[in-house]
């Protein structure tokens, strides 16, 4: 497994910060222990424990079961990772992300023209100018005014959108390029706040993104004067590449899905979807950010390459 040295990995970072932590990993790599097992030999209470194994299990280093034992149900605590490679520098292919967007079809999609949703609070819309509707009501979703969303958030569900095919009868997708702002969606806002943000195309998941947080700390830098401090004020620019090699995310290589794997007519629209999953392990939201909202003045910005 590959893990890049950022910000976004500092659950992973924070995990193999604390000795009692790597004490357990050490008896772990033996065997497998369950919570009473690993609380006698490190002397700790249960409760500590398994506060502990929570952390090791949100950063992907652990895995849990619970086993039948002499009194009741146990949880089984395992090592999930055999090795990994820390990543300093982007891999190559970050180049041609690059390369694919200065070359081929492109577009900016801007994140309120939507075709389709499904979300619960916490929720809204805003433009530039104001919120559209009312904050929390999901009915807003659907207001003609929506087209002209610069920001939007939600707490689950979903928004699809529908991206152009230019491709003719006698072409084919080798490559599509998604790039976007997006982050997690807390109450207000809030830096710690893990969300599984889930990225589709035609039904299809491309990858599982952990967001790290909402982020609120400083003003957007292009989000309007109006827009209160106390709210989501910028999220990551994250980069989409799905090639015949796979699906990358930011240059590293999170997924088997392959470019032919999107079933296309040349008449046949691309969906995509960006959903924040109520069975995700971490289901903390989804917020987008267009133009005049952010950290980044752009929208979903498309790019195919077709041979």
């Amino acid at each position: 497994m590959k893990i890049p040295v950022s910000i976004e990995q500092l659950a992973f970072y924070e995990c193999l910060g604390s000795e009692t932590r790597l004490r357990i990993i050490d008896y772990l790599r033996q065997e497998p222990h369950n919570i009473k097992d690993l609380a006698e030999k490190l002397q700790f209470s249960s409760a500590i424990i398994t506060k502990h194994i929570q952390k090791l299990e949100e950063a992907g280093i652990v895995q849990t079961e619970n086993v039948p034992g002499i009194r009741g149900v146990q949880k089984r605590c395992s090592l999930k990772l055999t090795q990994v490679e820390l990543q300093f520098q982007e891999p190559p292919v970050t180049e041609e992300v690059s390369t694919l967007a200065a070359a081929g079809d492109t577009c900016s999609i801007p994140i309120g023209q939507y075709v389709d949703y499904q979300v619960t609070p916490t929720c809204g819309l805003a433009s530039r100018d104001k919120l559209i509707g009312i904050v929390d009501d999901p009915r807003y979703f659907s207001d003609p005014e929506h087209v002209k969303a610069g920001h939007l958030w939600f707490a689950s569900g979903y928004v699809e959108y529908r991206l152009p095919n230019y491709s003719v009868a006698t072409e084919q997708l080798s490559s599509l390029c998604i790039s976007l702002e997006v982050c997690s969606e807390a109450p207000g806002f809030q830096e710690d706040w893990p969300s599984d943000i889930t990225f589709s195309l035609n039904g299809k998941e491309l990858l599982t993104w952990t967001c790290p947080g909402d982020f609120g700390d400083k003003k957007g830098r292009y989000s309007p004067a109006w827009w209160t401090e106390k709210s989501t004020q910028y999220g990551l620019l994250k980069t989409l590449l799905v090639t015949h090699e796979g699906t990358f995310l930011d240059g590293v290589r999170m997924s088997d899905f392959s470019v032919h794997e999107i079933s296309i007519e040349s008449n046949q629209d691309i969906r995509l979807r960006i959903a924040s999953l109520p069975s995700a392990r971490h289901p903390g939201g989804v917020s987008l950010f267009g133009r005049g909202f952010g950290n980044y003045d752009q929208d979903i910005e498309v790019t195919w390459e077709y041979q």
